[in-house]
């Protein structure tokens, strides 16, 4: 694995300090990051942010498919201690939660899940008691492997942002790129075709319940620009699949862990991942829970007309999972 650092997204002092009162002022007249009349908001306030802040968020637009943007201050004694769990993080970290959000006005629009974290539009992904064997974000004894975010839903997010609120341990995020991969054109061929669902993960306990049958999914797909991915192997059922089919994706895997890297987010660092492109996940960790332990908040965002999957998407019914979208929240 490299630990080549992501593309960097400076964000000078001024710009961090128009996005920060910003989003401020929309927490003090709307009360709580989770106002429907925030959400409502945010287009408008976006829109009204300068130049400087617009210049340094343009689309993803790197084989590498992702970047960070740097340069929001955190003061990480003002935060109070990392919660034990998303449930009782309250309002701690409440004006980053609108940062994120005008972030992700600027890049598309955010989206969020009534089946995960209570329908909120910014998760906060902390390791949990109880859940640290998971492949959830709750998880921290083992590595999150590597995935495409929700890839067994076709309204998954285009684009997905990961605020580093505290990171004392330094511990990396892993991306790897499907643009960066060498496969044969007898790989891609194989993987191109619909043999294996994708099927829900722990986080979304509704949707595992879903009773109707579960549809295959492509794992490639290409779109003219480039090869875009759909992958979560935690999730795949592979002893369904055919061994032409297996050995392909093996070797998917191997090309993503041969050009993966480890980004190590600093407090204030925001990742920014094309979620069609890159597959993400994190090292293992042991969690204190202390009070001390590594806080990220998520946003997702859609970028609609954005044509990076296969028009069967459509016709996926999604495990009966809604994806909400923040203006019509």
């Amino acid at each position: 694995m490299s630990t080549c650092p992501a593309p960097v997204r400076p964000l000078d002092a001024t710009a961090a300090e128009e996005l920060t009162t910003a989003a401020a002022k929309l927490l003090a007249e709307h009360g709580s990051a989770t106002s429907p009349e925030l959400l409502a908001a945010l287009p408008e306030a976006s829109a009204r942010l300068g130049e400087p802040v617009r210049r340094a968020l343009p689309p993803v637009d790197t084989a590498d498919g992702l970047f960070v943007l740097r340069g929001l201050p955190l003061d990480d004694s003002e935060l109070g201690p990392t919660p034990g769990h998303w449930s009782t993080v309250g309002d701690a970290g409440a004006v980053r939660d609108v940062v994120l959000l005008l972030v992700s006005a600027l890049m598309g629009t955010p989206i969020a899940w009534d089946g995960q974290q209570d329908g909120r539009f910014v998760h906060n992904i902390v390791p949990s008691p109880g859940h640290e064997s998971e492949q959830t974000g709750a998880s921290s004894d083992v590595l999150l492997t590597p995935h495409t975010e929700d890839a067994f839903h076709p309204g998954r997010a285009h684009l997905l942002l990961l605020s580093c609120m505290r990171n004392h341990d330094r511990i990396a995020t892993t991306a790897a790129s499907i643009r960066l991969t060498r496969l044969t054109d007898d790989d891609i061929a194989q993987l191109r075709r619909p043999v294996v669902p994708i099927l829900p993960d722990d986080a979304y306990e509704q949707a595992r319940q879903f009773t109707g049958r579960p549809a295959p999914v492509p794992t490639l797909f290409d779109t003219g620009e480039g090869l875009t991915m759909r992958f979560d192997p935690a999730y795949t059922p592979l002893d369904e699949a055919d061994e032409a089919w297996r050995a392909a994706y093996g070797r998917l895997e191997a090309e993503l862990a041969r050009v993966s890297v480890a980004v190590s987010l600093e407090p204030g660092d925001v990742l920014v991942v094309d979620n069609d492109i890159v597959v993400h996940g994190r090292v293992p960790f042991r969690a204190r829970y202390d009070g001390t332990d590594r806080w990220l908040k998520r946003a997702s965002v859609r970028v609609e007309g954005r044509p990076t999957r296969p028009r069967a998407e459509h016709d996926e019914h999604g495990y009966g999972q809604a994806a909400l979208t923040a203006w019509a929240h």
